[in-house]
């Protein structure tokens, strides 16, 4: 493939604009930059031996991602839209207004925690709400057939969010209030959520719990955020018994356990449940640079999981695939990370070189492990045997 910056070779890629689909739409916003958690660095809060330093979850490793589209010259062939902020009516589908109300009292006075390890300062609310804008606008584009298939670029990121309460660096639901706005609207019908960062997609869990129409499913990190949930046990309740999978990986998994994973069992029961829309929680920290996750996933991993996701998305919903951007804390690998995703999006020629892949590649145990088998094997003929792939 060319480099970065230089021209595409062939035929354009199918998929994008100038090859007859709508595009793919991508969703940013300088105001999401803007959000300061204050100076925690990789802790919670604040401590008095705890010298004071940039928190984790800051802008960089987004704004880098934005910048490295805009030096590659990808940003050129998506479709950039800068929607407006979420308003409060579409924020209470899924928060309630007492959550909502004490976040706008914090914003008026010194900041605050929303929660569990969801610190804020003044001006953060009007980022949250810009951040939930953008899922809104990608996720109303694609199921209404505006654009195929779309990213947005959120922060702060959603997907540990509760109704109730902000957690995990997170103040409102970016994935929950969108969904729930377009089935609210008849935008769309059943949708499949796939959270493939590090950490358990909680909120989306918490969101859809009982709900038959929306399957959710995360493949993260046994037992680091938040502690006490995201076992397989967990598959929903009531009338949403069996649209709720989580795949608790141990530490460690690589290359070859999160392909196994991918083509075992994320795929086929996305593929049953015949979904009308995939959205993809989409965080970067299952790297192998991440500082807060134990994961040893290159770029091209994220690439090759985009690709498979369009396929499946080409096979059951017409093609119709979100991407909204969740967690990632290495501020020099993430943009690789997701310039590789963007670019499987956008079906492009371009391709910017990642120093480390092949590295990355090379380490020991990225092969499938014998534990990751059985653990993988074992969640594959348990979802089998009640009828569910």
């Amino acid at each position: 493939m060319p480099a970065a910056g230089s021209p595409a070779a062939g035929p354009p890629a199918a998929g994008s604009p100038a090859a007859g689909s709508p595009g793919v739409g991508f969703y940013w916003h300088e105001r999401c930059f803007w959000h300061d958690p204050g100076a925690i660095g990789i802790f919670s809060s604040p401590g008095e031996f705890l010298q004071p330093q940039p928190a984790s979850e800051s802008a960089e490793s987004k704004r880098r991602l934005k910048n490295l589209l805009e030096v590659s010259g990808l940003i050129d062939e998506l479709s950039v839209r800068k929607p407006g902020p979420a308003g409060r009516e579409d924020l209470e589908r899924f928060h309630t207004p007492r959550y909502l109300d004490a976040l706008e009292a914090g914003d008026r006075g010194l900041g605050g925690d929303g929660g569990d390890c969801a610190p804020y300062t003044p001006g953060s609310l009007a980022a949250a709400r810009q951040s939930a804008g953008l899922a809104i606008a990608a996720v109303e584009a694609v199921a209404t057939g505006e654009v195929e298939r779309a990213y947005a670029l959120c922060r702060p990121p959603g997907h540990h969010a509760e109704a109730d309460r902000g957690r995990g660096f997170c103040l409102l639901g970016n994935i929950p209030v969108a969904v729930m706005r377009a089935r609210a609207l008849g935008q769309v019908g059943r949708v499949a959520i796939l959270d493939w960062d590090v950490h358990h997609g909680n909120g989306q869990q918490a969101a859809f719990y009982d709900d038959p129409e929306v399957l959710t499913v995360s493949i993260h990190q046994a037992g680091n955020f938040p502690l006490e949930t995201g076992a397989f046990e967990e598959q929903g309740e009531g009338a949403g018994e069996g649209a709720c999978l989580n795949l608790p990986l141990p530490p460690g998994c690589g290359l070859g356990a999160y392909a196994h994973a991918m083509s075992e069992l994320v795929l086929p029961a996305i593929e049953a449940f015949r979904p009308e829309l995939i959205v993809v929680a989409c965080g970067y920290d299952a790297c192998a640079k991440d500082p807060l996750g134990k994961m040893l996933l290159n770029s091209a991993a994220f690439g090759d999981m985009t690709r498979q996701l369009m396929a499946l998305a080409e096979r059951v919903c017409q093609g119709r695939l979100v991407m909204v951007h969740e967690g990632g804390y290495s501020e020099g690998y993430v943009p690789l990370c997701g310039h590789a995703a963007i670019e499987a999006l956008a079906g492009s020629e371009i391709h910017v070189p990642d120093p480390q892949n092949d590295e990355i590649a090379a380490w020991a145990y990225q092969a499938l492990q014998p534990h990751q088998r059985q653990l993988i094997d074992g969640w594959r003929a348990a979802w089998a045997e009640a009828g569910r792939v």
